[in-house]
């Protein structure tokens, strides 16, 4: 993606941190939205922002603390962004199962907001990037997975929400022409 501003939903953990990074080595300026969710130690996403400010030029990064549920944060971060990257979720499949409201609630509506901020914006056209799960593929014995496999029976909450992500954004694209990849 070649993007001049990027939002990076989930930017302060592990995936979304070196993601963040990757941009700020290409000199792209990164918003990351994060709400810092205790599912694992807060203090590992601090010290990945304050290392990817450390790797950035002065304000080459922003900050939000925030969650995606939130359509002001979303509309906030999506200010002037030419792509998005959407990583922000409850991950877990075992936690997701003594929870699974919380993380139908973060995953899905949280995903809709998100892009119903993103549809809001003047440019239809910023490229929305989805990161889906392996989960979805529920109890698939074929290894590697393969695009084609089924993915209609997931076996937790965290695989049901990260499916219904997938379809809510190929509904998103098929309704509004927007350019949306799922991962």
């Amino acid at each position: 993606m070649t993007v001049s501003k990027v939002l990076i939903t989930g930017g302060a953990g592990f995936i979304g941190a070196h993601v963040a990074r990757r941009f700020v080595a290409e000199r792209s300026d990164v918003v990351i939205l994060d709400s810092f969710d205790p599912a694992y130690d807060v203090r590992i996403k601090r010290r990945a922002i304050d290392l990817l400010h450390s790797e950035a030029r002065p304000g080459q990064v922003e900050l939000l603390e925030g969650d995606i549920r939130d359509a002001a944060i979303c509309t906030r971060a999506l200010r002037d962004v030419t792509g998005v990257v959407h990583l922000a979720a409850l991950a877990g499949v075992r936690p997701s199962i003594l929870d699974p409201v919380r993380y139908m609630d973060v995953n899905v509506r949280g995903t809709q907001v998100l892009l119903e901020a993103l549809r809001a914006l003047d440019n239809p056209r910023v490229p929305f990037v989805f990161a889906s799960s392996s989960s979805v593929y529920g109890g698939n014995v074929k290894v590697p997975f393969a695009e084609s496999d089924p993915v209609d029976r997931p076996v937790s909450p965290y695989a049901a929400s990260k499916k219904a992500g997938e379809v809510q954004c190929a509904t998103f694209q098929h309704l509004w022409r927007h350019p949306v990849t799922c991962l």
